[in-house]
């Protein structure tokens, strides 16, 4: 068994003095990254890491920079989140996000919404403006729009990469029931679609309060399940911040992140075994989800401002910036 001091690590370093981090998910595998891509997934990030900060600099909350920056990246199609959103296995771009804050542990999601243009602005409103912590489907989109949120037909987040990537995995689901028919495919056995995987962004703030806050959104998996909601809204598994500890947000495969309630997984080894956020993020992401080949990855923001990151995935979108205002974008391992 895999042990936090012997698996390889897959992530980065601890920084201190960081006021905000963000992800932008896994991403595609190193192979069929373009120089054009890699160009536009850091200059998404440079972007949401700026937005983040003005937030910060003209006195705002964590919560404040956390929703700039993923509003940032929900409005880039180039990532899976708001405009860039996967399409599920009806043809349909079904989005969710979900933001909480460390100091009263306040949190508010969406789920499967189909018109709101900016998920994480309507978890927030549900955060602040309802009694709730979740609305899903036709209720958080009415919700959002008594709100005066913005709301926009559904074509709005229609992409030609991702109705691409859809029509693939369709045609690859066809040849395999096509060869199960003449015996040639056991039941159920679909061929693998590796590079058609989860994407979400996420971001995780400090402010000059302490309070930490963290916030999630995402288009969901690639050929999902009509009504299928992974972790990116469920506060504990894609989501979680304490001021006693740190703030998480999650990227990966969802089912495993909400069986093993990955973000409350970490900040408890933080709060209550007292080890470091780095230690913490790589037993949950590098050893537990590992051993059942949970794919996936995690940024953590602790109480004194040291972020760092793990995955067990091949690359990670992902930025943070200092309280000098020092930049990194890393996407694979650098």
């Amino acid at each position: 068994m895999l042990t936090t001091t012997s698996c390889i690590s897959a992530g980065d370093e601890v920084t201190p003095n960081v006021i905000l981090g963000i992800h932008g998910g896994i991403g595609e595998d190193k192979k069929d990254m373009t120089p054009d891509l890699e160009a536009k997934v850091r200059a998404a990030l440079n972007a949401a890491l700026n937005a983040g900060k003005g937030k910060l600099d003209a006195g705002g909350s964590s919560l404040d920079a956390v929703e700039a920056a993923i509003r940032v990246m929900e409005d880039d199609p180039i990532l899976n989140a708001g405009k860039g959103a996967v399409f599920t296995h009806e043809g349909r771009n079904e989005l969710d996000a979900s933001i909480m804050e460390g100091k009263s542990k306040k949190a508010g999601a969406v789920a499967s919404v189909t018109t709101v243009k900016n998920p994480i602005t309507a978890a927030r409103a549900v955060m602040e403006k309802s009694k709730h912590v979740m609305l899903i489907g036709n209720g958080a989109e009415i919700f959002a729009g008594k709100q005066g949120l913005d709301i926009v037909d559904p074509s709005y987040f229609w992409t030609e990469h991702q109705w691409k990537a859809i029509l693939e995995v369709w045609k690859q689901e066809a040849e395999a029931k096509a060869k199960n028919e003449h015996g040639a495919l056991p039941e159920n056995q679909l061929p693998p679609i590796h590079k058609f995987k989860f994407g979400t962004v996420g971001a995780v703030a400090i402010d000059a309060m302490g309070n930490l806050a963290a916030g999630t959104s995402t288009g969901g998996m690639t050929n999902k399940m009509h009504g299928r909601l992974g972790d990116s809204p469920i506060i504990g598994a894609g989501t979680y911040a304490d001021n006693d500890a740190a703030a998480i947000s999650c990227t990966g495969h969802g089912e495993f992140f909400i069986r093993y309630a990955v973000s409350h997984e970490i900040v408890s080894q933080i709060k209550y075994k007292k080890v470091s956020a780095k230690d913490a993020v790589e037993d949950v992401i590098n050893r537990q989800l590992k051993e059942i080949n949970g794919e996936g990855a995690a940024i953590v923001l602790d109480k004194s401002g040291r972020f760092t990151t793990a995955r067990n995935s091949e690359g990670l979108y992902r930025g943070w910036i200092t309280a000098d205002g020092t930049i990194q974008v890393r996407i694979y391992d650098k």
